[in-house]
């Protein structure tokens, strides 16, 4: 009967503790420099406040842009301030008409 012996290696202790060492060294890099990773917290937080005052800006401008649609409704306006809101927005003018340009300062 033989009985087959092998010698231990020195290292062989050594390969999980470095396999493990590896996998929390690449999380560990990935944490501080990834895409999510600690230090964009703060990017990601200013472009969240630069994103919520261009949508306040753009809520404003549909705000005012809705009163003027709601201006031209049927009835709210008379024939003659929509002839004239028509003319001073559209650059139209009849032909027998003058047409004064006044530019306040």
């Amino acid at each position: 009967m033989s009985t087959r012996q092998k010698r231990e290696s020195r290292f062989s202790g050594f390969i999980v503790p470095c396999l493990c060492a590896a996998i929390l060294g690449y999380f560990a890099y990935h944490a501080q420099t990834g895409r999510y990773s600690i230090h964009t917290k703060t990017e990601m937080h200013e472009e969240k406040l630069r994103l919520k005052s261009v949508l306040a800006e753009l809520t404003h401008e549909r705000e005012q842009l809705q009163r003027r649609v709601d201006q031209l409704t049927v009835g709210s306006l008379e024939k003659d301030a929509l002839d004239e809101a028509a003319r001073s927005q559209l650059g139209l003018s009849a032909p027998g008409e003058l047409v004064i340009l006044y530019n306040p300062i």
